[in-house]
């Protein structure tokens, strides 16, 4: 830790290096982890419990009066005039991943003062990658200053997404969306940890990430990356108080305004007339999917 690091920041490292070092010993043997169901394509382990104690445990000591919204044990509100901090943790973004083995997951911390992320921290604990940030002083991946890419084309960008994966997840108009996004860019990745993609994102790894269903504690932490590294965070519709709302884009200045104009009509704030239009297009292609098992008459054909 440096002692140039605002203190916060540093407790937050600290927090975030042993969850990582509870993920590195239990990613020895994964196969001994166990797993529970929150729902459908939805898990946690004892890791996730193990990780977010550990974090919640350096934070307290360190401020013992700062409130705790963490994803697996919920909100503790804070106490006295540090009641307006608040640590929003995911101790492993990448369960899926993690329980799989595919080395793709971290640990997300970030504090929130008076509703705005301060501090954030997205630990990579398999490739040892700290990627950290404090309000108004750039974003950093170890001690290397970082910055978004510089791509102006969305045809030469690589966007990073995430899939619908719950039960009552939007998945046709998500899959709407990804067709919408797919011919006019690059590439399309999907590497399952929404905290690591925005992190990327603020590294200049990709040009732009789209995701809907996440919640505060998979994107406070990378938002604040993001916008230190000098990029746009929002909404689908561009607009910037996104935090709550499960939908989530981010990129480059140049290129985050090209996304809205693809993403925008799939939000959930966009206008009537938007969504009357996104609804049309879905009945469109559902009739297109039909034809092919029509014959000429439009009867059903078979052998």
């Amino acid at each position: 830790m440096s002692s140039s690091q605002h203190p916060m920041l540093n407790v937050a490292v600290k927090a975030a290096r042993a969850a990582g070092a509870i993920i590195n010993r239990a990613a020895l043997d994964v196969e001994a982890v166990r797993v529970s169901v929150k729902q459908t394509n939805d898990f946690v382990t004892e890791v996730d419990h193990a990780a977010e104690a550990a974090i919640i445990e350096t934070l307290r000591t360190a401020y013992p009066d700062h409130g705790i919204w963490a994803e697996e044990s919920g909100q503790q509100p804070g106490k006295g005039r540090d009641k307006n901090h608040v640590w929003i943790i995911d101790p492993l973004d990448g369960t899926t991943n993690f329980i799989h083995g595919f080395p793709v997951y971290c640990v997300s911390i970030a504090l929130m003062v008076d509703g705005r992320i301060e501090q954030a921290v997205v630990y990579d604990p398999t490739r040892n990658d700290l990627f950290s940030s404090t309000r108004g002083r750039g974003a950093y991946l170890n001690d290397r200053r970082i910055r978004v890419a510089k791509r102006t084309t969305l045809r030469d960008c690589l966007i990073a997404t995430g899939f619908p994966f719950r039960p009552g997840d939007a998945f046709q108009t998500y899959m709407q969306m990804l067709g919408e996004v797919m011919p006019k860019v690059a590439g399309v990745r999907r590497p399952g940890s929404a905290a690591l993609d925005l992190a990327y994102l603020a590294a200049g790894f990709t040009d732009g990430f789209f995701e809907m269903g996440l919640s505060p504690w998979d994107v406070a932490a990378g938002a604040l990356l993001v916008t230190e590294a000098g990029g746009l965070i929002g909404n689908f519709t561009g607009e910037p108080d996104f935090l709550e709302q499960k939908e989530c884009l981010a990129a480059n200045p140049r290129i985050y305004g090209q996304l809205v104009a693809l993403t925008g009509n799939y939000s959930k704030f966009a206008s009537a007339g938007d969504k009357a239009a996104v609804r049309q297009a879905r009945a469109a292609a559902r009739k297109t999917v039909a034809a092919p098992n029509a014959g000429p008459d439009g009867d059903a054909t078979g052998s």
